[in-house]
């Protein structure tokens, strides 16, 4: 925690509920100031008007892979045809600023549970337990298991051309490179008009007060690229101009694909499946070898003939994929570090290209996406930052 060190240092002033604007810089293009207003969200009566904090040795920007290119543009640093449409004069050309947007693609895959099944569904009114005693349902995040998958040649052959291209330049001779990371979390998410009340189980994740499984399919290494850029020169508040470039390529949908395949096989075999909510699955040919299981009396036999999809039940879970992949909330690579001329915006460094005194420490720096949870890759910049940051102005005592 942070708020202790105030007591023991002065100098550390925290300033919460506030928007950042821009950073100004002086003649010799050195970061000198930046300005803020406060979030009128939390100060509903505070003033209004901008305020400035000066940096006498160094600004360093962690607005994460949304916040920070706009603090960028607003400041005269990005691509020009960007900062023109918004009226901002640009100060240093920096194509890469709020592009190279990526994030992990996820398919939640829901499945009704047995009635003896614990699941994660009474969360919501575990939350007061939780809260009072960090004991119970919420000391749990539901994800019993998971597994990173690498394809063997013959599941490669399932996954078409498109995706070929790519494992053969990203995967094929990395053996631990996953495309996919598939797990099993005991609850349910979604639109609860959707869920009936009973329990489930995802292989994803969630909740309702009865019993769900769920499984959760993510793209590790998606190719889709998006941008997020600013639409507004002044108003921090003002909507974004994002693509997330989601499912672009056939090389990222059938991954996902197959992923639901897969994973189905897994749900069904489960001791506590009971069946599938047709609301919540691909809308396959009621008739065929694919249809959807609403009820089910208990697991079908371990070695049951695999279910075989027809090109219509393709096209219905491509559908599918299209409708209901989200975000992973894993977003980064929006100010990569990576060389200027490859669309990077800071060095190794964490220096601003064309700048001086500005650097950027979030997970916008990222120049390619992680086969992890983000949070500990934000960790690590986090922490390497901290090192980098108190090193160049030669502050002792850091090692």
């Amino acid at each position: 925690m942070i708020y202790p060190l105030k007591e023991t240092h002065p100098n550390l002033h925290i300033l919460t509920g506030v928007h950042v604007q821009h950073v100004t810089f002086d003649s010799e293009n050195c970061a000198t100031n930046v300005a803020f207003a406060l979030n009128p969200l939390f100060h509903p009566d505070g003033p209004k008007e901008t305020r400035t904090v000066h940096g006498t040795k160094l600004v360093v920007l962690s607005a994460g892979s949304f916040g920070t290119p706009g603090i960028l543009e607003r400041s005269g640093i990005g691509f020009k045809g960007v900062l023109e449409q918004v009226g901002v004069e640009q100060r240093v050309d920096l194509p890469g600023v709020g592009e190279n947007y990526q994030d992990h693609n996820i398919l939640f895959l829901p499945y009704f549970a047995a009635d003896e099944a614990q699941t994660l569904d009474a969360i919501f009114p575990a939350t007061a337990e939780f809260a009072k005693t960090k004991k119970g349902l919420l000391a749990h995040n539901g994800i019993d298991a998971g597994i990173k998958w690498h394809p063997k040649p013959s599941e490669l052959a399932e996954l078409g051309p498109e995706f070929k291209e790519v494992w053969d330049s990203y995967f094929a001779n990395v053996p631990d490179k996953s495309v996919l990371w598939i797990g099993v979390l005991s609850a349910v998410t979604g639109h609860l008009p959707l869920r009936p009340p009973r329990k489930y189980f995802t292989l994803g994740a969630s909740t309702t007060p009865d019993i769900h499984l769920q499984v959760v399919t993510i793209g590790k290494y998606p190719i889709a690229r998006g941008h997020v850029h600013i639409t507004d020169g002044k108003d921090v508040s003002a909507l974004i101009d994002f693509v997330p470039g989601y499912l672009k390529s056939m090389a990222d949908v059938k991954p996902l694909t197959w992923g639901y395949k897969f994973t189905r096989e897994i749900a069904r075999r489960m001791p506590h499946f009971r069946g599938e909510p047709p609301a919540m699955h691909p809308a396959f040919n009621p008739g065929g070898t694919a249809a959807i299981v609403e009820h089910a009396e208990g697991p079908i036999a371990f070695d049951a003939t695999p279910i075989v999809y027809s090109e219509e039940d393709e096209r219905a879970l491509e559908t599918y994929a299209g409708a209901t992949t989200s975000t992973t909330w894993h977003a980064l690579g929006t100010c990569p570090m990576k060389p200027r001329e490859q669309g990077g915006v800071i060095d190794s460094r964490l220096n601003v290209y064309s700048v001086k005194g500005l650097k950027v420490a979030d997970l916008s720096i990222g120049p390619g996406n992680v086969a992890a949870n983000t949070y500990s890759t934000a960790l690590v910049i986090g922490e390497k930052a901290a090192v980098i940051t108190v090193e160049e102005p030669g502050i002792a005592g850091v090692v």
